[in-house]
């Protein structure tokens, strides 16, 4: 069985969580507050540690299929001694029996402890007013479902990311045009000049995020972006007490093809920047961008996600942990849609009646 990672309140004996209003360790039972730092023990030893795999322990009973128990993990709780469940991710929980925050030591022990952590900053109550305003506005959301929609599932979950660090060497070729037009009494005239454009440079970029769980969408962990990695911290597992968090399954390796792919549209979209806009059209014709030097940093990100069911189906929302953006598909009322776009059309052939009745009028 393996190790779990409890912090108690030296007071009361209840297990503390991070607070994101408080920014300290609080006791949700007696109050009491602490600074993060004055549980760096815990850490300090977690660097001691060596990587050891967590055990999977085979409950009495039914024998296991072959490969049913590949990926599990079974942790034992240190207040109840109930066991927490999960796959071989999962980093920090909470029991299911006592509630209390759960941190799984073996997976930050050794090579498997993150660089860094943004703590969160917005609570479980500021992601429920984000899901609120996220429905404000919406013209084609079913009004039922306003009205319905509740939260199945709300947590807030710490999301293993890569940051790279790079210094990029690039060379972008142009092709432009300015075109310039005039008539006379008996005919107009287009002029259009062409240009070939170079531009190239060394930029420096530094903490460019890609996703290392296989769980979490690309798509959606970039739509959460950006995090503000100034407010980056050396990582405690203080800071994940009371959420849950994920351990990384995408190694920096693997994922150095992505990196690479935000790198060169970030390089490209610079450089474009840099031309200014007194032309007509402007066309990528090739582009070299070469990565001189890379580094990666292993860091966790506050994400809260939210799960609602309507009609028999599931929708998934998310928030930012730190900044509060927060994005998620919504239903949409097919009657409220069609009658959108015949509102739509009887506004164009209206204006479109117009203008012919002006044109008329001056002929």
């Amino acid at each position: 069985m393996s190790e779990l990672l409890e912090y108690k309140c030296p007071c009361c004996g209840a297990g503390l969580t991070f607070s994101s209003a408080l920014q300290k360790m609080k006791c949700e039972y007696c109050d009491s507050e602490f600074d993060v730092e004055t549980l760096k023990a815990y850490d300090d030893a977690l660097k001691k540690a060596e990587k050891k795999d967590p055990e999977v322990s085979a409950p009495t009973g039914s024998d296991w299929e072959p490969g049913e128990q590949d990926g599990m993990r079974i942790y034992s709780c240190e207040s109840c001694g109930g066991e927490v469940i999960g796959d071989e991710t999962l980093a920090a929980s909470a029991c299911p029996f006592c509630g209390n925050p759960v941190i799984m030591k073996a997976q930050f022990a050794g090579d498997l402890r993150p660089d860094v952590v943004v703590p969160f900053k917005l609570d479980k109550e500021a992601a429920k007013k984000g899901f609120e305003k996220h429905l404000l506005g919406k013209r084609l959301l079913p009004k039922v479902f306003r009205s319905q929609a509740h939260i199945d599932e709300i947590k807030g979950v710490y999301v293993p990311f890569w940051l790279f660090d790079a210094d990029v060497d690039a060379t972008v070729q142009y092709h432009a045009t300015q075109t310039r037009s005039w008539s006379d009494s008996r005919n107009n005239y287009v002029e259009t000049t062409e240009y070939s454009l170079l531009r190239s440079g060394t930029m420096q970029f530094s903490g460019i995020p890609v996703d290392g769980s296989k769980k979490m969408d690309d798509a959606l962990m970039e739509s959460l972006e950006p995090f503000d990695l100034s407010e980056a911290v050396s990582f405690q597992t203080a800071y994940l007490s009371g959420y849950f968090a994920d351990r990384y399954d995408v190694s920096a390796e693997e994922s150095i093809p992505r990196a690479n792919a935000r790198l060169r549209i970030s390089t490209e979209s610079a450089l474009h920047s840099t031309i200014p806009n007194t032309y007509s059209t402007v066309t990528p014709k090739s582009a070299r961008v070469k990565t001189v030097d890379s580094r990666a940093r292993y860091g966790l990100l506050p994400v809260w996600l939210m799960n609602t069911t309507w009609n028999g189906k599931s929708y998934r929302f998310a928030m930012n942990g730190q900044t509060g953006k927060f994005i998620g598909d919504l239903p949409m009322d097919k009657g409220a849609y069609a009658r959108w776009w015949v509102l739509l059309g009887i506004g164009v052939t209206v204006a479109a009646y117009a203008l012919m009745t002006a044109c008329s009028a001056l002929i």
